[in-house]
């Protein structure tokens, strides 16, 4: 299943505490969940971006769903597919 990371930023989003922010996980996953993806790892982070939020998706219109999912709860960001580093070696062993 690929995987994706999104940046995100929380400029237009007024988090009021951290028991809020929770609460916008487990919706967050919930609805991942009917978009065939799958919310696997989410992270605080310092510098530009407040958020990594790391998600599987079936496919790529998943993917998008998801991505319009974290954007409908005021989580503006980029949503990028990456690959772990054992599969791009593989693909640069082929080349």
């Amino acid at each position: 299943m690929p995987t994706y990371a999104s940046l995100i930023e929380l400029e237009d989003r007024d988090v009021q505490n951290a028991q809020e922010l929770a609460s916008i996980w487990g919706e967050i996953q919930t609805e991942f969940d009917q978009h065939n993806a799958s919310l696997e790892d989410s992270y605080a982070i310092l510098g530009e971006h407040d958020f990594l939020i790391v998600f599987e998706a079936d496919d790529r219109e998943a993917a998008f769903k998801s991505a319009l999912t974290l954007r409908r709860h005021g989580l503006t960001g980029q949503t990028m597919e990456v690959v772990d580093t054992d599969a791009f070696s593989q693909l640069v062993d082929e080349i």
